[in-house]
């Protein structure tokens, strides 16, 4: 799953294909983290139906990468979490194309045997929001 480097070249994307942008709020060191990518982030990039409904991204929240917000503003990828108030990981969350989250955040991965369909409906959700108006 990408790092996250620029929020608004993932925007520019989002507007072309009017869809909403997950971003998974991890750290190197979770094995929650890897767990999620393995068995529901990376399937979902490989199956063509969520290409059309959303675009994914991620963010080390340990990180000192240097990252663009959707604003422009040059951050990194610790303090953009910081910023988006994320206390654990994996947390995602669902933005528009401006960076307003369109959705109520996953935090943890509690229940796997469910996830996927909690996450199916936020993806829904957010796309419904992007595609519909909010």
């Amino acid at each position: 799953m990408p790092l996250a480097r620029d929020f608004t070249l993932a925007a520019t994307i989002a507007r072309t294909k009017n869809v909403p942008i997950l971003v998974l709020f991890s750290r190197r060191d979770c094995a929650f983290c890897t767990q999620l990518r393995q068995e529901f982030l990376l399937p979902m990039r490989r199956n063509a139906e969520y290409e059309s409904k959303v675009i994914m991204r991620q963010v080390d929240v340990g990180s000192s990468a240097p990252l663009r917000t959707f604003s422009g503003k040059a951050t990194t990828h610790a303090r953009f979490a910081s910023e988006n108030q994320i206390k654990l990981t994996p947390t995602i969350k669902l933005f528009d194309a401006e960076g307003h989250e369109l959705t109520e955040p996953l935090i943890g991965l509690t229940t796997p045997d469910f996830y996927g369909g909690f996450l199916d409906q936020r993806i829904d959700e957010a796309l419904a929001k992007v595609r519909g108006g909010k």
